[in-house]
């Protein structure tokens, strides 16, 4: 005989478990079920079995049944953000290297400027509590933060520079003054620096994070809602197989940061008097091959151009010189980050999505 699916919802209903079919088939005296177990332990779901089994031997004995029990999974946002959120800060990016040296800094010293130029409000968090560097980027490694009452409660003044809101370790140090922490002395120094801080309403708060992944790159994102992470590197293999790591950090479960991009820094040289001429001292293309092969998106390219020390060097970042290719090149990089930022952040607001693409020149896709 032929059983009706009704037969089949009215023993699932007596059994308790009728939201867990997901489908059933019936040919004749055969019915094949798909039945999702909530537990992944082998032996709930082999006393699911017996009591399916059971239940349909004494409401149709007659039936010929076929089991067939998965387990769902619930699914995670890819995009998901952890930490709380800061008052006022929209967008969190995280900017890392898996090896020092790259030009970490500099890139988030310049993207931060390069955001301003767009119109953005921008602020900077230099993470690298061992070897804080914004204060001497920004020409301001002799001011000090200072104490402001918002809403009842005393929190720091984050120092500005070229419209940039600006804290760091290095403002709480002599110049002279070596940081010798422990990770958790570390940890809450840097959660002091982000929880007492009034940053006020940033579009863009750029966290420059130490080299490699240890727990200064754990504790900010289990504190803070890090939006996306961008990865420096330069060309070269050795500095390549360190940011593989660096973009395999933010894509473990535990962090789940998505990853914006890698910036190739130190690309090629030019020499001032030879502007067209592009010399590949550390390898071509390198961090443009890495970004494709582990499909994230290359953010654009630096060259070697002694402005941009010298501009690092004096406390005024290279992407201020308006009108240069330097500028230009920070400002591509800026556009691209806030075009992926847009693409990559499902949590977005449409509106928001509008705001900050059609500010940044780059065209909306949510």
């Amino acid at each position: 005989m032929a059983y009706t699916r009704d037969q089949i919802y009215q023993v699932l209903e007596e059994l308790g478990i009728r939201n867990w079919m997901r489908n059933a088939q019936v040919v004749g005296n055969d019915i094949i079920l798909d039945i999702v177990s909530p537990s992944p332990a082998m032996h709930e779901r082999k006393r699911l079995e017996i009591a399916l089994k059971n239940a349909f031997k004494e409401n149709l004995p007659e039936a010929n049944l076929t089991l067939n029990i998965s387990v769902e999974v619930e699914e995670k946002n890819p995009n998901e953000i952890k930490g709380s959120e800061l008052p006022g800060v929209k967008n969190i990016i995280a900017v890392a290297s898996g090896k020092g040296g790259v030009g970490k800094s500099t890139v988030s010293a310049n993207l931060a400027i390069s955001l301003a130029n767009m119109g953005f409000k921008v602020g900077v968090l230099d993470a690298d509590i061992y070897g804080p560097s914004m204060p001497i980027m920004f020409d301001c490694q002799d001011a000090r933060p200072y104490s402001v009452e918002v809403n009842g409660k005393t929190k720091i003044k984050p120092v500005e520079a070229y419209g940039i809101k600006i804290l760091s370790i290095g403002f709480f140090a002599d110049t002279d003054q070596a940081i010798v922490w422990r990770g958790p002395m570390a940890a809450k120094a840097l959660n002091q620096m982000i929880r007492d801080a009034h940053w006020g309403d940033l579009d863009f708060l750029l966290i420059d994070l130490p080299p490699g992944t240890g727990d200064i790159h754990l504790s900010i994102v289990q504190q803070v809602p890090i939006t996306g992470a961008v990865v420096v590197s330069t060309p070269q293999t050795i500095a390549l197989a360190d940011a593989r790591k660096g973009v395999g950090m933010f894509q473990m479960e535990a962090i789940n940061v998505p990853v914006l991009g890698i910036v190739e820094n130190m690309a090629y040289f030019t020499p001032e008097e030879l502007p067209n001429n592009k010399y590949y001292i550390f390898g071509q293309n390198g961090a443009k091959h890495l970004a494709e092969q582990i499909s994230v998106p290359f953010l654009g390219e630096i060259p070697i151009v002694q402005s941009i020390r010298e501009a690092a060097d004096v406390g005024r970042p290279a992407a201020l010189q308006e009108g240069t290719i330097v500028a230009e090149v920070y400002k591509n990089i800026a556009r691209n980050t806030v075009q992926s930022l847009v693409e990559r952040n499902t949590t977005l607001p449409p509106t928001e999505a509008v705001r900050i693409t059609t500010m940044a020149g780059c065209s909306a896709k949510n």
